[in-house]
Parts: structure tokens; sequence; C-alpha cells
């Protein structure tokens, strides 16, 4: 559970397959007005995904990144056919829930610390403005929790929550991350989980 990596090479076929057929069920109005996506034809929509724009045909479902050449990882490709198909159009509900309060997440909450949260820590506890610096190339922003905090789309109806405590001679650093209300609207909580390790990653690589 909470990672792709987990996931045998049929098993991630086959849910690219199943995500491809729902997609092309699906109409192209329909999927931009519950997504956030934008019509390209009556084949193709962009979605911005991690601060990039792909485009994705609703037909095959296949995604390529535009302006490059490079494929897209198998794991980015199950995450972004998943968004566009679950989502609903929920708005963002401006209150913040913890990855526990996603529907099976509560279940995971140790696997999900372990793989971002202590990640997180490890390289920002003690330089959490480094956190907000590199947050800033790939489209995060300012938030209001902790001592440093950010927000980032990774979707367009998806935001997460960096949040970052300093500490002090008595108090250990520490951090969290939670997510805007609306997440299990778009993705489940595996989903998630593996998002947001996507994210926390590419930030450790940065720093």
């Amino acid at each position: 559970m909470c990672s792709y990596e987990d996931i045998s090479k049929q098993s991630f076929e086959l849910a690219l397959r199943l995500a491809a057929t729902k997609l092309s069920s699906m109409k192209a109005e329909e999927l931009c007005r519950n997504s956030g996506a934008s019509r390209i034809d009556d084949d193709r929509i962009r979605i911005h995904y991690l601060n990039q724009s792909y485009q994705v045909s609703i037909s095959t479902g296949e995604i390529s990144l535009e302006g490059k050449e490079e494929n897209v990882p198998v794991k980015d490709q199950i995450l972004i056919l998943h968004y566009l198909t679950q989502a609903n159009g929920t708005p963002f509900t401006n209150k913040v829930i913890t990855y526990g309060q996603i529907g099976g997440g509560k279940f995971y909450v140790p696997v999900f610390i372990k793989r971002n949260i202590d990640p997180l820590l490890k390289s920002f506890s003690h330089r959490p403005e480094l956190l907000f610096d590199l947050a800033q190339r790939i489209g995060g922003t300012k938030a209001t929790y902790g001592d440093v905090s950010i927000s980032i789309d990774a979707f367009p109806k998806v935001r997460i929550f960096f949040i970052l405590w300093k500490g002090d001679d008595e108090v250990s650093p520490n951090g969290t991350i939670l997510f805007d209300g609306n997440v299990p609207h778009y993705l489940n909580s595996e989903d998630v989980c593996v998002l947001t390790e996507t994210l926390v990653w590419k930030l450790v690589r940065m720093a």
C-alpha cells in the first residue's frame, strides 16, 4: 500500500488499462468542468500536474508532456488518469484534513509518515526557509500554518500543504503534511500517498 513501486508490471498495465477505458467513456466538456483541465479538441484535453502541462487523449488515455519528447513515467500516468476520472468538481473547502481523514487512509498513516513526512523533516527541518525557496520553483505559495508552510496545487483542484515548526532548545523541529478537505473527491488514499511522495522527493532532490 502507498507506493506504486510495490505493484507488479502486470498490475501497472491493468491499472492504466482500466483508467483509460473509463476515460474513453467521458466527454471533454465533462472532464474539463470537473477537473479544471482545458479542452484542446473533441479528443484532447490539457491538464496541469506538478506545475507542468500534459496533453491527454480521451479515446486512448495516452499522455504526453507538452513541449518535451520524454516519456511520462507510468506512475504519473496512473495519477493523471485517476485524477481525471475521479474528479467531480468539488471546490476547495479552505479547511485542511490529515491523511488519516481520507477514506482508508487511517490504516496506512505509519506508512504515509515513513514515506512522506520523515524525508521532508530529514531534509528541511533545520533549514525550513529552503523548503519555501524550492517550492516556489514548482508553483508553491506561502501558507499560514506553522513557522514555515507552503501550499502546492499538484493538480488544479488538489492542494497539499507542507508545514514545518522550527523548534527551540526544548522542542525538536517538527512538521506535517495536510490537504484541502476536497481531496477525497479527486483521489483515493493510495493515490494521495503516491502523489505526496512524488512531490516530497522532487523537493528533496532539488535540495
